[in-house]
């Protein structure tokens, strides 16, 4: 059964701050018209260089941001269109794990008031009961050890297990994975990243990954779906999409990652303005087999095997 389905959205941001955005009326598209769904207990893997739009679209699924047109739908609600209760019972069951715990964790907060502001915030009694089993659940043993530190005397990995626990502690389905481990060192990234499977096992959550690092989402991911410059070019099972990449920007990703043992591919140029964004393929600037034809039209969305869907005149 489909938890997360998304339409077609688009998000966009003001050229300009305050009054001048007012008067320039210009924006930036950040997604453009982006879709995809995300079955229950599974997990999707967002992946692009940065500013390809993967954490706009993570923000814009929560319901974090303005300007945002298309349909978020979750168990068939539409998620840009709630308001009131229905907004604050859909928070309870969508949580978010940003990149920086240091950042994301309040540091005149000890461990336990940290885990337990979600419960006050959405007018749950406080039970200490509840806290130590998030705290348990992300790794955090014994959790009466942990209870009164704050974040400053923790590791760098306890403080996103922290973080974690707090996104936990109300029984969520859907959790945001924003680079949720690309500031750890090596070792403790790997104990992170089980951790979020192992969860995924025991609690049947569904997992929105976004990540730079292909090596990570082929390691948690069922799906994956390329970005590049707001759109999706290329879609599918996760091994189709890395093992047999049909876009030249995702064999070019691939090339570049450690270990892949493939010749590897540098990209000409740099990334293009995303306020005046190449006409028709929006990566043809930088393309090793862009033709006359890719500068004027936008190449369709085409399946190049069951599932498997890429936006290329020239796939494979």
């Amino acid at each position: 059964m489909l938890l997360l389905e998304v339409r077609e959205l688009t998000v966009s941001y003001p050229a300009a701050a305050g009054l001048s955005a007012l008067l320039s009326r210009r924006f930036l598209v950040a997604v453009d018209r982006l879709s995809f769904a995300l079955p229950e207990g599974r997990t999707l893997a967002l992946v692009g260089e940065s500013g390809c739009g993967k954490s706009s679209t993570g923000l814009a699924v929560l319901g974090l941001l303005e300007h945002v047109e298309g349909e978020v739908l979750f168990r068939g609600a539409d998620v840009l269109k709630m308001r009131g209760k229905a907004l604050r019972e859909f928070r309870r069951r969508a949580q978010i794990v940003f990149q920086d715990p240091y950042e994301s964790l309040n540091p005149k907060m000890r461990v336990g008031s940290i885990v337990e502001e979600p419960l006050r915030i959405h007018g749950l009694k406080r039970d200490p009961g509840r806290i130590a089993e998030a705290l348990q659940l992300a790794g955090l043993v014994p959790p009466e050890y942990f209870l009164g530190k704050y974040p400053h005397e923790l590791s760098g990995g306890e403080r996103q297990r922290v973080a974690i626990a707090a996104a936990l502690i109300l029984g969520p389905e859907l959790l945001v994975l924003d680079e949720p481990v690309s500031n750890l060192d090596v070792s403790i990234k790997a104990g992170i990243m089980n951790l979020f499977r192992d969860l995924q096992g025991e609690l049947g959550l569904s997992y929105l990954f976004i990540t730079h690092d292909l090596a990570d989402a082929f390691f948690l991911s069922d799906g994956v779906a390329v970005m590049y410059l707001g759109v999706e070019v290329e879609h599918g099972d996760t091994e189709e999409v890395l093992v047999r990449p049909a876009h030249p920007y995702t064999a070019a990703l691939l090339s570049v990652a450690p270990g892949s043992g493939r010749e590897r591919t540098i990209l000409s140029g740099d990334v293009p303005d995303p306020l005046n964004p190449p006409s028709g393929c929006r990566f043809h600037p930088r393309c090793p087999r862009a033709e006359e034809r890719c500068a004027r039209e936008a190449p369709p969305e085409a399946e190049v095997s069951p599932g498997h869907r890429v936006r290329c005149f020239f796939p494979g």
